[in-house]
């Protein structure tokens, strides 16, 4: 279990605070709702979180098989709809990953990704298309 707690500062912003660790996190409402757009808008962590579960759970995998995935990256691109509410309707991620992975760690990468505990605890109907791009970042040693 993990404490998290809220505070709101007015003007569409909040703060947010991590019991365990302490750390500050703040957010804005985007331009496009109201807000400045200062920040990370809520739906952006949503966007945030999926991107950084993804390269975690990845992660976690590629150690457990001493697979190197130093210097991935991952790239979301949120898009809302706002019929018949507003809401995320589709998070595009694209994953530049390592060289040097063969077939088997690269098809148990790509499972795992779509297996993330963020991904797996989005609405059935946010769509989460994935592109991989394989050799993208030259091999950690």
């Amino acid at each position: 279990m993990v404490r998290i707690d809220v505070t709101y500062r007015g003007r569409l912003r909040c703060v947010s605070l991590h019991e365990p660790s302490g750390a500050e996190l703040s957010t804005d409402a985007p331009k496009d709702n109201q807000g400045e757009g200062a920040s990370f808008s809520p739906t952006d962590l949503v966007a945030t979180a999926l991107a950084t579960c993804v390269l975690t759970t990845m992660g976690i995998v590629a150690n457990r098989h001493g697979w190197k995935l130093d210097g991935a990256t991952a790239s979301v691109v949120k898009h809302m709809v706002a019929d018949p509410i507003r809401r995320i309707g589709k998070l595009e991620l694209t994953l530049r990953m390592p060289a040097g992975l063969d077939e088997r760690a690269r098809e148990t990468l790509e499972r795992t990704a779509h297996t993330c505990p963020v991904h797996k605890s989005l609405a059935p109907n946010v769509e989460v298309p994935m592109t991989f791009l394989w050799d993208a970042v030259p091999a950690a040693h």
